[in-house]
This record gives structure tokens, sequence and C-alpha cells, in this order.
């Protein structure tokens, strides 16, 4: 799946959350499988074999958990929204990287992959939906939350955003309404 969806995914969970930088760690460990990615680095065969094998398992959730609980404010749930949005991220990718992309869960102490038959390509119909309703999602928190998915780049662009939807559907952005 797109890694923009993921982070959208992933702050959609957050939302829960008081405080922005705690938000943004959550959708930090919602992207972090994807560091074992950076294989490619390492050239195309390195990247065939490392990608969600290095970091797409139980060992990375862990990991990911505690250093986003080490850096928030309300570390508990935090952790757990950590590990819910690591797992969503490899449920996702187990259900829209393409046939043929496995998840190697217990490594390192088992080489065991896990596959989903029905497995979509990752440019698929399905995979667009998804990212469509997670897009259309995070716009939305402007009405209920005042906040979208653009406060994990600027709060100042955010309130551009927010301000936008909310006149464009409430038919004002004072907060009251």
């Amino acid at each position: 799946m797109n890694p923009l969806v993921h982070a959208e995914l992933s702050w959609l969970g957050a939302q829960g959350l008081r405080e922005r930088r705690d938000r943004i760690l959550v959708t930090c460990a919602g992207l972090a499988p994807d560091l074992d990615g950076l294989s490619l680095l390492g050239g195309e065969a390195a990247y065939a074999r490392y990608h969600h094998v290095l970091f797409h398992g139980y060992a990375g959730a862990l990991l990911t958990a505690a250093v986003c609980a080490a850096f928030a404010r309300q570390r508990l749930a935090v952790a757990l929204l950590s590990l819910a949005t690591f797992h969503l991220h490899l449920l996702c990718d187990l259900l829209g990287s393409g046939p043929g992309w496995g998840i190697v869960y217990f490594w390192p102490t088992s080489p065991r992959e896990f596959f989903w038959r029905g497995q979509w390509d990752l440019a698929s119909w399905q995979n667009a939906l998804v990212g469509l309703g997670a897009s259309l999602a995070c716009l939305a928190c402007a009405l209920r939350w005042r906040r979208t998915v653009v406060e994990l780049l600027s709060p100042r662009w955010d309130a551009e955003v927010t301000r936008t939807v909310r006149r464009r559907f409430l038919g004002s952005d004072d907060p009251s309404v």
C-alpha cells in the first residue's frame, strides 16, 4: 500500500490523543515498518530480500512502540496506538502490496513467511478506494476535531485547510458551530 495511505490511516487512528506531538508519534509508528525499505540503498536484490522482513514483524513493532512511548506525553496510549497502527500497516501490506509479497512476522526468530492468497496489486482499485476513503476521512476530521492530516506538516497550513473545509461544509469556521 502507498506510504501516504499508511500515514493517513495511522493519523486517523491517533485522533483520540490530545496532543499533536502524540498524534505524530503514532503516525510515525504506522510508517515505521517501511524502514526496511531502506534496503533499496543496497540495490534491488537487497530490497527484494529484506523489505517486508527486517522491520515488518514483532521485533519492529516492540521497538517502535517503545521509542514512541519514550517521546510521548500520553505514554501508555501512544504505546498501544503505536502497536495498533504498526500492525495496521502490516495488514494493509498483506492485503495490498501485490501477489507474492509476504511478511516475515517472526523474524529474527523464525524465517516463516505469511501470505494471503487474495493479495491485490499495489496499483489496484482496492488500494485506490482505501486511499480515497482515508483522504476523505482525514478531511472530515476538520468538522469534528478541527484538524486535518495536514497538521503533520504544519499547524499553520492545517489551520487554513481546516478553515476552508469548515467554511465549505458548515458555512462557517466559527468554533461554536
